[in-house]
């Protein structure tokens, strides 16, 4: 992945944008072609800022795109401000918006790279690409109302911790000319959702709407369950806030517990892994996957429930691991 950083020369907050891209940077492994690379590039004219996209000082694209991109800004070698998640205006923009940034990033590269194997299982062991859907990403498409939609049902579990009915999701459907029932029954075929037979939701990666193993507590006090052990690790990134996740291994009922403090994970006990998989037979994440992605308290007992679940293919991976995969899957849904 290409950063480059459009400035203006001496603006008094390019210093404050590359520090929070390295801040966004920080701890990730490399992306999914090679390391990322940042370049600074000092713009004087007016004719350069329109050519390379520059709408103000400093100005961030990846891979050639401006991911903050306001719609009919036009060229300026003004100085530029961004709006934080509280609503404050800065001069770059804040860690948790360029992580999402980044994550959306890397969802669009690695779906564009997928054509070739996106008629394989979502869960297959070697389609655990850190995107889910076999490459194809978990973030609804913008058209048919299928983003807006999706958007506000996972708001919806993060305020209040339950799935959302068909009748508040109305007004937000009707704004693409569709029912909601429609566009929910869209988002189901395409496994953005899992519902029941009466097309309530019963879960929206990474919320379920049913009790599971995995309880997710927010910031705010809201607790919820999640589907598995990488949708919890992704709700912290997808949010943008701190998060704690209480688990338990399934051989022997240890508690697991991951704590999300400013985008940084802690692990209790420190020896935890996940193991990722699914069981045989074709069918949506949440019937063939989710039981099959867990937190163990350590490697001797995910190697022993590995061995008691032949008919489930997949491996152990470390916790670095398991949360790249969560925020590159869950990171982006709701940005944009």
């Amino acid at each position: 992945m290409r950063i480059t950083v459009l400035t203006v020369p001496d603006c008094p907050n390019a210093p404050l944008m590359r520090e929070r891209i390295a801040a966004a940077l920080d701890g990730r492994p490399a992306q999914v072609e090679g390391e990322v690379e940042v370049e600074v590039v000092e713009v004087t004219e007016d004719a350069e800022a329109a050519r390379r996209g520059m709408t103000g000082s400093p100005t961030m694209l990846l891979d050639g795109v401006d991911p903050f991109a306001a719609e009919g800004a036009p060229a300026s070698l003004s100085c530029r401000l961004y709006r934080d998640d509280e609503g404050r205006l800065e001069g770059a923009p804040g860690i948790t918006a360029l992580r999402r940034a980044l994550a959306t990033a890397e969802v669009s590269r690695a779906g564009a790279d997928a054509d070739a194997g996106a008629g394989t299982e979502c869960c297959e062991p070697d389609a655990l690409d850190a995107i889910g859907r076999a490459g194809r990403g978990r973030r609804a498409p913008a058209e048919r109302g299928l983003r807006a939609v999706h958007q506000a049902v996972l708001r919806h579990f993060a305020a209040t911790g339950r799935a959302p009915g068909t009748a508040g999701l109305e007004p937000v459907a009707a704004a693409a000319g569709r029912a909601a029932g429609e566009v929910l029954a869209e988002l189901g075929r395409e496994d953005f959702l899992h519902l029941d037979r009466a097309g309530r939701i019963r879960a929206a990666y990474p919320f379920s709407a049913v009790e599971t193993r995995h309880r997710v507590r927010l910031a705010g006090g809201v607790e919820t369950w999640s589907m598995c052990a990488i949708d919890a690790l992704g709700v912290s990134a997808m949010l943008g806030q701190d998060v704690t996740v209480s688990s338990s291994d399934p051989l022997d009922g240890r508690p697991v517990t991951v704590t999300f403090v400013g985008g940084t994970a802690r692990w209790e006990p420190a020896e935890a892994v996940v193991f990722i998989g699914r069981r045989e037979g074709a069918g949506p994440a949440a019937l063939v996957c989710c039981e099959a992605l867990n937190f163990f308290a350590g490697r001797a007992s995910a190697e022993r429930w590995a061995r008691a679940h032949p008919e489930v293919k997949g491996e152990i991976i470390a916790q670095d691991r398991a949360v790249e995969i969560g925020v590159r899957t869950f990171g982006p849904l709701l940005a944009g």
